[in-house]
């Protein structure tokens, strides 16, 4: 007989038991030409466990099966959506304010069980812990073009379209990147990029208040400060009360998932390989190859990019180098090296990417969850605050 749906049971995740059913749902669930699959150590939750706060939430649908009778029935379950979600304190800009900012993270629902409000309801259990935990903002990052997302934050779930920051892509070759020779990279130690970041970033949008418990994380590879040819390192608040004429830094992080590119047609999968032999064999040609985007890669991620002075943009470009090449020599470490700035920052000429591989405009959606008194917005509320120059992307929600 055809199966009949029982019910809908959004619950909180259970590793021993759920953890089949979540890897089947990000297997079968893409953003784009990218395929999210497994994180690299195997945990689901991996990708939020990091923050001072987290849930997980899986969605399950309980199916009932009728045999011989009314009374003989036979229930199967089936995981057909999830939901990942974090708080953390970060500031709101402008001045040392801080917030608690909650946000919404990887959330699916199987393609066979959509348009059944099944994310509205994950969305709407999940604020719940939100609120529970004294969240004052939710926020979601999404494609700006996955028109069904973007229509059930904003028109479902009142969420305000907050900020539109780009993604940028730049492939792992097999030769190293240049570095000018006019350019000292000094790799400094999570206390004194600690401190450096706290006095730099402490008006910048979305700064973690826990920074150090991102510094310190073994996921972290490092945090590098570029300074002119033959420059030192006398610590950061001597560096700070002392600058150079001219200094940018930058964190790695090493991302504990992996991607896979799909739809590309067998002609182009044969010229992107062509391209990767040519570099290996003759790496002095320098050419632009493609790495093995078809097969599971890894990413390494750059965040807390800044700097000051009129070769900030090429000290930049510097780090990036020496990011390249350190996914590079780390082998299966990085197959792309990303990272996301405001669409504003002056400091993104400097950061080499692919246009085909990035987005000019990722989408922010941002909610006030704290209740006003029916007047509208309150004043100070966040949401309606023009955007920076510059915002801070924590590399624990990559």
């Amino acid at each position: 007989m055809t199966p009949l749906i029982k019910r809908l049971i959004v619950r909180e995740f259970d590793p021993k038991k759920d953890r089949t059913g979540v890897e089947e749902i990000e297997r079968r669930c893409s953003v784009g030409k990218l395929s999210i699959l497994t994180d690299l150590m195997g945990d689901p939750i991996c990708r939020i466990r990091h923050s001072p706060a987290f849930l997980m939430l899986v969605a399950e649908m309980e199916i009932c099966k009728r045999k011989e009778s009314e009374e003989d029935e036979n229930y199967e379950k089936e995981i057909v959506g999830m939901i990942r979600g974090s708080i953390k304190t970060v500031t709101r800009g402008k001045k040392p304010q801080y917030t608690k900012l909650a946000s919404i993270l990887g959330l699916r629902v199987s393609p066979s069980h959509r348009r059944m409000r099944i994310g509205l309801k994950l969305v709407e259990k999940i604020e719940e812990w939100f609120r529970e935990n004294g969240a004052e903002y939710s926020y979601i990052a999404t494609e700006i073009d996955n028109h069904p997302s973007v229509k059930l934050f904003t028109e479902k779930c009142n969420y305000s379209k907050f900020r539109t920051p780009s993604i940028l892509v730049q492939p792992v070759f097999a030769h190293s990147a240049r570095i000018s020779n006019r350019i000292t990279i000094i790799k400094i130690g999570p206390s004194d990029a600690e401190s450096l970041y706290r006095r730099r970033f402490s008006t910048t949008e979305f700064f973690p208040k826990d920074i150090d418990a991102v510094l310190n994380n073994k996921q972290s590879l490092g945090t590098f400060v570029a300074v002119p040819r033959g420059g030192s390192w006398p610590g950061s608040d001597h560096f700070l009360d002392n600058p150079p004429e001219s200094w940018a830094v930058m964190s790695i992080w090493n991302c504990q998932f992996q991607l896979e590119v799909h739809g590309v047609s067998r002609v182009n999968k044969g010229l992107v390989r062509m391209t990767r032999i040519v570099d290996r064999v003759f790496p002095w040609l320098r050419v632009p190859s493609v790495p093995e985007l078809f097969k599971p890669f890894g990413v390494h991620f750059l965040y807390g990019i800044g700097g000051e002075g009129p070769l900030a943009v090429k000290f930049v470009k510097g780090l990036c180098g020496l990011a390249h090449n350190l996914a590079m020599n780390r082998g299966g470490g990085g197959g792309v090296v990303v990272t996301e700035v405001a669409a504003c920052e002056p400091l993104k000429k400097g950061i080499p990417h692919w246009k085909r591989l990035s987005c000019a405009e990722d989408l922010w959606c941002l909610k006030r969850l704290e209740k006003d008194n029916g007047d509208g917005a309150v004043v100070g509320d966040w949401t309606i605050s023009p955007p920076g120059m510059s915002i801070f992307v924590d590399p624990r929600e990559v």
